[in-house]
């Protein structure tokens, strides 16, 4: 297989320089940028970049305007960097299209691991078929979903919650469990991130979204209804 594209963007080269090495020891690629500016230069010209590893407080241009640009074009992965590490900060950052959040000071080991269980999830590393339920056809492979035969966009994030409910139709699933294996890893943040997630797959999926159930107190199930 061929080496994995990461960008990694911070204004700091020290933490630029760990952040790649850790990468680069478990046989990732690494293209670096040291302001937001640079870091959309560099993605909208390299078409290979598999996940951007990103800086929120940068020169030029922030962290929060390069996702929000990006995710205007593309669905690639992020991994948002910061040192506020406060939950409004996380919910922002959810609500722009991040698929994880990590608080500096961080392991690098750690971080290594979330990029690869992202990946994991996405084409790169796995190829399922189609999958269709109750008019949801859902395709891992070209990571599209389809509502009644019509194409819908949704986010990294969205799409591996649909992705999960799907697998696990029937099943009551709560909130802990769905953060724990949607964003793979233990998450301590509020509750709000997985319900607004849900909100926006819901309205997404139109009609279908009813099969979205809410069970108060817990979490939810994906049920489908004749």
């Amino acid at each position: 297989m061929d080496k994995i594209k990461v960008l990694v963007v911070d204004d700091e080269s020290r933490m630029r320089k760990l952040v790649r090495d850790f990468l680069i020891r478990d046989n990732f690629e690494v293209v670096e940028a040291g302001d937001g500016e640079e870091a959309l230069d560099i993605f909208y010209r390299d078409k290979e970049i598999a996940l951007i590893i990103l800086d929120v407080m940068m020169p030029k241009i922030n962290g929060w305007d390069v996702c929000r640009e990006i995710r205007g074009t593309s669905k690639v992965p992020i991994i948002m960097l910061t040192a506020k590490g406060e939950e409004n900060d996380e919910l922002q950052g959810f609500d722009l299209g991040v698929d994880e959040y990590i608080s500096k000071p961080f392991s690098p080991k750690i971080l290594v691991a979330r990029v690869e269980a992202i990946l994991r999830r996405s084409s790169l590393f796995s190829a399922e078929e189609a999958v269709e339920v109750g008019g949801i056809t859902l395709d891992k492979v070209a990571h599209l979903v389809t509502v009644d035969g019509e194409r819908i966009e949704l986010s990294y994030k969205e799409f591996e919650l649909l992705a999960y409910f799907i697998e696990n139709r029937g099943i009551a699933l709560s909130r802990e469990k769905i953060l724990n294996h949607v964003w793979n890893y233990d998450y301590f943040g509020d509750a709000r991130t997985i319900d607004t997630h849900v909100k926006k797959l819901r309205n997404k999926l139109g009609k279908r979204g009813e099969y979205i159930k809410t069970i108060w107190g817990m979490g939810y199930k994906f049920e489908v209804t004749a």
